[in-house]
């Protein structure tokens, strides 16, 4: 090689080893709040082209034991959960257990008469009506409610907002409901389900659906809620163990494998990949808000409870994924996935 050739290939690698650096260091400010021994953390994964040009972790996964995030942390996903469920009905659809168009009373021959007008399609995309469970929990309960039992509260009712398919208001009764026509569909519990037919086919293997006293978490990560300099922890609720709209724990180094596989046909096919990223109404498809974002298409989701805040955001035609996971209550993480796609999508 000639030697201006070589010095001039010797230079683009130093600026593009210069430029990741950089790129690390505004990272790291960017989480600087989640970083220290005695802080909740974060963890953070850009995958472009199936690479990870970066992967960051920040604090502590456990603040009572000292153990620090790592790639293979699991946090409490919250909604982004849902996509989840909806990938376990799309693949009964497929499998021909179910249709879109089948309606919960169908199903669950006791459900009130106000479900024959709602369904499967309806409760995924959000635009069923259906009452929320929060409004109906009484202000002193304690007990954790359950999927099933927010099933047996929606047989009490008798109306849902409005006419089923007429408009959109999020709904975590939906996809309640949704793994519980899951578990009667399949013969399986939801739990289990997921990890025959997703985790375990995926090699997402510490991803679960948490039940107390039934399975476990491993590398768990606990939530907490900071303020100021006060650290107390805030991981559970009464509505932590509902696990349809938002009851799954999982890591970095899974949901690496997760999005992968969205490329692909190993769950369910193209065109029905096709029809999850497709919005209805607002901006919601099956288990995903669809929107642009700087005029690229974004496929997205971000999972707030008690301690946790979350974001998958993923721009398909790019073949590029922000994945930021977080054990603390605040802030919410959408703004900082946008700053880290600036970064490394729409960078020069």
């Amino acid at each position: 090689m000639k030697k201006p050739a070589f010095c001039a290939l010797l230079w683009i690698l130093i600026c593009c080893g210069a430029c990741t650096m950089d790129n690390r260091d505004t990272v790291d400010e960017l989480f600087q709040a989640y970083s220290g021994e005695n802080q909740p953390g974060a963890a953070v994964m850009i995958i472009h082209d199936g690479k990870i040009p970066l992967e960051r972790v920040y604090g502590t996964a456990n603040i009572e034991s000292g153990l620090p995030v790592t790639r293979e942390s699991n946090f409490r996903l919250a909604s982004i959960t849902k996509q989840f469920t909806a990938m376990s009905i799309l693949m009964l659809v497929e499998a021909e257990l179910l249709t879109l168009q089948a309606n919960p009373q169908a199903i669950f021959p006791d459900f009130p008469d106000y479900g024959r007008a709602i369904t499967i399609e309806h409760l995924l995309q959000h635009t069923s009506g259906i009452l929320a469970y929060e409004s109906l929990m009484p202000d002193t309960a304690t007990r954790q409610i359950l999927d099933a039992d927010i099933l047996q509260m929606m047989m009490q009712q008798d109306s849902t907002y409005f006419p089923p398919g007429t408009a959109y208001r999020y709904s975590n009764t939906g996809y309640a409901v949704l793994a519980m026509i899951i578990e009667k569909t399949s013969g399986l519990s939801f739990p289990e389900y997921l990890k025959k037919k997703i985790f375990q086919p995926l090699k997402m293997t510490n991803s679960v659906a948490f039940q107390k006293g039934i399975s476990e978490v491993s590398n768990r990560a606990f939530g907490y809620r900071v303020d100021g300099d006060s650290v107390a922890l805030s991981d559970q609720s009464p509505t932590s163990a509902v696990l349809g709209d938002g009851g799954i724990y999982s890591s970095l180094a899974d949901l690496y494998l997760w999005d992968q596989a969205l490329y692909t046909e190993q769950l369910i096919s193209r065109e029905m990949l096709k029809r999850s990223f497709t919005p209805n109404l607002d901006i919601y498809g099956y288990g995903w808000r669809i929107d642009t974002y700087r005029n690229r298409l974004r496929v997205h989701h971000t999972g707030s409870t008690s301690g946790f805040r979350n974001v998958i955001m993923r721009f398909p035609n790019d073949k590029f994924t922000v994945i930021i996971l977080t054990n603390r209550r605040d802030p919410a993480v959408a703004a900082l996935a946008e700053k880290l796609t600036d970064l490394y999508l729409f960078s020069d």
